[in-house]
């Protein structure tokens, strides 16, 4: 009688065992489309030659907030998630930011480079050049205005993000102001440049 008594509580405890080994590796599977969902985004930002060397503080954060998720608990696991996601998002923001501001300050460079160039020609080359410059510095004003409306797009959906996650606000909002007094200067140094520009045009006519 003992021995029937004892085996089959035996069996249920090694059934029960098991069955915790088995649930625990089911967690990890439902987490790995989600660590491998935000880690692919972060590779494509690695990949991508205009963003690879871009924000590597954000993305060593979201890539410390995906192993994270990775190793959290079952409790932990959405809010691991909400935070990872974000961070992720944060760092694709920021280099796009980071990348478009280069963009940004290449175009200034090259149309000071030819208002100076065109300065050392003389007066018959320099009405046919200073004509040419004009246009060509309307089609860069364009396209710069574009890249700055798209950097402020980017740059409010980065203060969304830092709104829901209030640890690292005060930083980010430290960036974004720097972003917004580096794009004032670059707004003033343009419309300084378009006039001399101008003036020089007017000059030669």
């Amino acid at each position: 009688m003992n021995l029937h008594s004892t085996v089959p509580a035996a069996v249920l405890a090694t059934l029960f065992a098991a069955g915790l080994a088995m649930a625990a590796p089911a967690h990890a599977q439902d987490d790995e489309p989600a660590v491998a969902g935000l880690s692919q985004q972060l590779t494509v930002l690695d990949a991508n030659i205009d963003t690879a060397n871009l924000a590597a503080y954000e993305r060593l954060q979201a890539r410390q907030a995906i192993e994270a998720l990775a190793n959290a608990r079952s409790r932990d696991r959405d809010a691991a998630y909400y935070v990872a996601e974000r961070r992720v998002r944060i760092a694709e923001v920021a280099a796009r930011t980071e990348a478009m501001q280069r963009q940004i300050d290449r175009l200034e460079r090259e149309r000071s480079e030819l208002i100076v160039e065109a300065s050392r020609r003389d007066a018959a080359e320099a009405r046919a050049e200073a004509e040419r410059l004009r246009i060509q510095a309307r089609i860069q004003a364009e396209e710069a205005a574009r890249l700055r409306q798209q950097t402020t797009s980017d740059a409010a959906a980065m203060q969304d993000i830092e709104a829901a996650l209030q640890n690292v606000a005060g930083a980010q909002a430290a960036k974004l102001k720097a972003a917004r007094e580096r794009e004032a200067e670059l707004a003033r140094q343009e419309a300084e440049l378009l006039e001399q520009v101008e003036q020089a045009t007017e000059d030669d006519e």
